[in-house]
C-alpha cells in the first residue's frame, strides 16, 4: 500500500513538473500574441492613444503584426474602412504597404476592390507594388479594368502600374479594356497613356 502510494505521490509531482515546464513555454507566446491583438483591436476602436503607445516601443515592429487567424495587418484595416488619416499615420510609422493576409490580398488591391482612390495614392506613394499579383496573376490594374473604373486604371498607371502585364490567363489589362471597348474608359487612360509616353496608340501585332 505504501508502495502504491508513493508511485501515486511521484506521478502527480512529475505531472506538475511537465504542467510548469509547458507553462514556461507557453507564456512568453501568449504575451507577444496579446501586444498584437491589443493593437489591432486599438485599430479597430481608433484608439490613438493605446496605438501611439504601443508604436513607441524602442524597436517595435508591432506595427505590421498580422491577425493568427485573417492575416490582416492593420493597414487592411484602415483600408477596408477608407480611412485615410489612418492610412497615413501607419505609413508614417513604416507600415509594409505590400503585406499580405491570408488570402494573399494586399492593402493596394484591397483599396482598388473597394475603389479607394485616396488610399491607392497613399500607398503608392509609400512604395505598394502596383503590379503586384493576386493568386490569379490579377493586377490593380486589371482588377480595376474588371470594374470598368477609367479614372483608377488612369491612377494606377500614373503610379506606373503595367498595362500589358498579363495574368495567369495570359490577358493583360489592355486585352480586357480591347474586349470592353469605349464603355469602361480603361482602353482610353491606356491609349492616352501610350499618347503621352510617345507610344503608338494602335493594338495588335504589326503589319508588315
Amino acid at each position: 500500500m505504501k508502495g502504491q502510494k508513493l508511485v501515486r505521490m511521484m506521478g502527480r509531482a512529475v505531472a506538475l513538473a511537465l504542467a510548469g515546464a509547458a507553462l514556461g513555454i507557453a507564456v512568453p507566446a501568449a504575451a507577444q500574441f496579446s501586444d498584437g491583438y491589443k493593437f489591432l483591436e486599438a485599430i479597430k476602436k481608433r484608439d490613438g492613444d493605446a496605438v501611439t503607445k504601443a508604436l513607441s516601443e524602442p524597436g517595435t515592429t508591432i506595427v505590421n503584426t498580422r491577425d493568427i487567424s485573417s492575416g490582416e495587418s492593420a493597414l487592411h484595416i484602415v483600408v477596408q474602412r477608407r480611412d485615410l488619416v489612418w492610412v497615413n499615420f501607419l505609413l508614417q510609422q513604416h507600415a509594409n504597404p505590400n503585406v499580405r493576409d491570408a488570402k494573399g490580398v494586399t492593402p493596394l488591391e484591397l483599396a482598388t476592390s473597394l475603389r479607394f482612390l485616396e488610399g491607392i495614392e497613399a500607398l503608392a506613394d509609400a512604395g505598394a507594388n502596383v503590379d503586384e499579383t493576386s493568386s490569379t496573376g490579377e493586377t490593380p490594374l486589371i482588377l480595376a479594368t474588371h470594374l470598368k473604373d477609367g479614372d483608377m486604371a488612369k491612377l494606377l498607371m500614373e503610379k506606373g502600374a503595367d498595362p500589358d502585364k498579363s495574368d495567369n490567363s495570359g490577358r493583360s489589362a489592355r486585352d480586357y479594356a480591347t474586349l470592353d471597348g469605349r464603355t469602361s474608359g480603361v482602353l482610353s487612360a491606356i491609349e492616352a497613356r501610350d499618347a503621352k509616353a510617345g507610344k503608338g496608340g494602335t493594338y495588335g501585332p504589326a503589319m508588315r
